[in-house]
């Protein structure tokens, strides 16, 4: 492994790491990931095909977008990363918000993120200036450390969004969890039929009981339509009900 960056903290404590490796889930190549000190990758390239998408849920995404509005234009995408999903979006008109100006640096000097349509700042306070019935898709990719903030899984946070939809607009999430039985994702998916008339989950296979893995949410104001062999290995699944997410006071 060659560590090409890991000097600075944020300001909740948390590292990030970039470094390159010649494995990667099996596969031989060259891999440049970026990940929390834990070792949670938060995005990957390969080297030798950098116009690959390498996880599954970004193609997931793609799908489910091209699936529910072939034609969609406008996008706000919450969570940066390596830029995996916004720069496959370059055709479109995207914003994408991120919390971490460190971030949005790596993205750029280390992933040849090519775009100028970055803010830095929390992406809810970020999103509400934004107009209503703007978007065609608001897109949720935000992680720390610990989990996705709960004040993007709240249930004013979603009408947030809501109002920032037109009207065949979705709401898209990639999440981190156990599947049907976890107790945040049954939360979210909970929260999320509040607001919204039309709700799915999808999950990869599950390899062990115990196994986080990425749990994808969307919700919508019309029917939602995909094809499962176009999901990136991702199926529908339905969770057991849950509470409801509020903001804290």
């Amino acid at each position: 492994m060659r560590v090409l960056y890991d000097e600075d903290y944020g300001e909740d404590g948390s590292t990030l790491v970039v470094y390159e490796i010649s494995h990667y889930e099996g596969e031989r190549g060259r891999f440049r990931v970026l990940a929390f000190s834990d070792g949670a990758a938060q995005g990957v390239m390969d080297l030798d095909h950098p116009d690959r998408i390498v996880f599954e849920y970004p193609r997931a995404i793609l799908h489910l977008m091209e699936t529910h509005i072939p034609d969609f234009n406008e996008a706000y995408v919450i969570g940066l990363g390596i830029g995996t999903l916004p720069a496959r979006l370059r055709d479109k008109r995207v914003k994408v918000a991120e919390i971490d100006p460190r971030v949005k640096e790596i993205s750029s000097r280390y992933f040849g993120y090519p775009l100028a349509n970055v803010d830095v700042g929390d992406g809810r306070s970020l999103l509400e200036k934004e107009p209503n019935l703007a978007h065609d898709f608001v897109v949720l990719d935000a992680f720390t450390e610990k989990d996705t903030p709960l004040h993007l899984l709240s249930e004013s946070f979603f009408r947030l969004c809501g109002d920032k939809l037109n009207e065949r607009g979705a709401l898209l999430m990639n999440l981190f969890g156990r599947g049907g039985g976890d107790a945040l994702i049954r939360a979210a998916h909970t929260t999320l039929r509040t607001v919204f008339p039309h709700a799915c989950c999808f999950e990869l296979p599950q390899t062990g009981a115990a196994d986080k893995r990425n749990i994808l949410l969307m919700g919508a104001w019309q029917p939602i339509h995909f094809r499962e062999k176009e999901m990136a290995g991702f199926i529908a699944f339905q969770p057991e009900e849950g509470y409801i997410i509020q903001d804290r006071k």
